[in-house]
Order: C-alpha cells, then sequence, then structure tokens
C-alpha cells in the first residue's frame, strides 16, 4: 500500500481520520506538541496511535507570539455560549491548520508519502477559517505549485474524509472502524475530566447525543 500522513491531535475528529487513512494506506501520524493548554492531547495522541498500531512522531512547534486562548495563559477559554454566533472564537489558533499542514506535506514529501490526511470539518464546528473547503481548495494549489512533486506532477494529496460530516456522523463512522473513543481528548482545558463547557466538550456531547451512542470517556470518568 502507499504511504500517506495523517494530523493526528488527540481529538475525535483526528483519530476516526487516523482510521479511516489506515484502511487505504500504510499511515505515519504526525502529532503536535505547540504550547497548547491541553497538553494532554499529546499523550492521548500517541495512546490512539498505539492503538491503531501506527508509527507516530511528535514534532515541538513553538508559537511564542501565542494569539489564541489555547496557548495564551492570560486569555481565558470561552464557555460554548460565549463562543456562540457567527464570529470566529478565541479558541482559534493563528494559521494552525496551514502550520501543520506545511510540516505533513514536508514530511510526505521527505518520506515517499502520497497523501496527508487531516480530520477538518465544516458542519459541527467553531467558525475556523482554516477548516473551509475554500481553505483546503486553495492549499492543494499551493502544494502543487511549490513542492517538487507538484511541479514534477504528482503533487501530494490533500485528503479530509470527514470535512462534510457532522459530529453525529463522526462518531457513527468511529464506532464502525472501532476507534477507541475513551482514549481521546477532546477538552481544550487540561482538567482531570473534561470541562463540559467548553465549544469542544459541547460539540463532542453532540455527536455522541445525535449518534446515539454514549461517550466511553465519560464512562471510564465516572
Amino acid at each position: 500500500m502507499k504511504k500517506a500522513i495523517v494530523l493526528l491531535s488527540g481529538g475525535m475528529d483526528s483519530a476516526v481520520t487516523l482510521f479511516m487513512a489506515r484502511k487505504d494506506h500504510d499511515v505515519e501520524a504526525l502529532i503536535f506538541d505547540y504550547g497548547q493548554k491541553a497538553s494532554k492531547e499529546v499523550d492521548r495522541a500517541i495512546l490512539v496511535a498505539g492503538a491503531a498500531k501506527v508509527p507516530y512522531t511528535v514534532v515541538d512547534v513553538e508559537l511564542p507570539w501565542r494569539g489564541s486562548s489555547l496557548t495564551d495563559p492570560d486569555i481565558a477559554i470561552p464557555t460554548a455560549e460565549e463562543s456562540e454566533g457567527a464570529k470566529i472564537p478565541s479558541t482559534y489558533v493563528p494559521a494552525r491548520n496551514i502550520i501543520f499542514l506545511s510540516y505533513g506535506v514536508s514530511l510526505a514529501e521527505a518520506s515517499g508519502a502520497e497523501a496527508v490526511y487531516i480530520g477538518a470539518h465544516q458542519v459541527d464546528y467553531s467558525n475556523y477559517p482554516d477548516c473551509r473547503d475554500v481553505f483546503f481548495a486553495g492549499f492543494r494549489k499551493t502544494v502543487e505549485a511549490g513542492t517538487r512533486s507538484g511541479t514534477e506532477g504528482a503533487s501530494i494529496r490533500i485528503e479530509t474524509p470527514i470535512l462534510n460530516f457532522s459530529k453525529g456522523d463522526i462518531v457513527k463512522k468511529g464506532v464502525e472502524l472501532g476507534v477507541p473513543f475513551e482514549l481521546t481528548w477532546s477538552c481544550y482545558d487540561e482538567g482531570k475530566t473534561p470541562c463540559g463547557r467548553c465549544e469542544s466538550c459541547v460539540l463532542r456531547a453532540k455527536g455522541f447525543a445525535d449518534a446515539l451512542v454514549p461517550d466511553p470517556l465519560l464512562a471510564k470518568n465516572e
């Protein structure tokens, strides 16, 4: 099978994407430690990679300018209610997917992988501009124009298999594939248990409720 790189955050979306990608590819997971408050995401991503039996690389990406409530200790993480509406919430990390995908494409070129997978979706999501189809369409053009593989006619594919999934769809697909949701971490905070108040926790709860499936992470913590 051809090789693919999967950006793995430790959350439910990237975990489902990993299990989808490994059906058709030899997969390597790429995990980022970028100073996020929920640093346990990195440990959870490693556990998910282990459960999927795929190799992984952890990359430290320093963002000293911060600019997000996920990375700046002086900015409080908003509740889901505070994040509602059409505005981009403070949990947006400036250009995060551009940075992460660039690392993924670099690793793909260096290792001979044909694709980079990312678990972004634009149905039940947080209004992040770098999670929309228009962004990925533009980034694909950048990869084609700005890499050796692209100029030689074999551009690395940017795969977004759950882009138009709802959270409920994501949960159902994960159950079908045997994703260990109990190992994942979606909360924006670093508590012993999910806070249940941030937008990521609320969207995760919506997904499991819509899929009529209990969240095993919460059952594990009861």
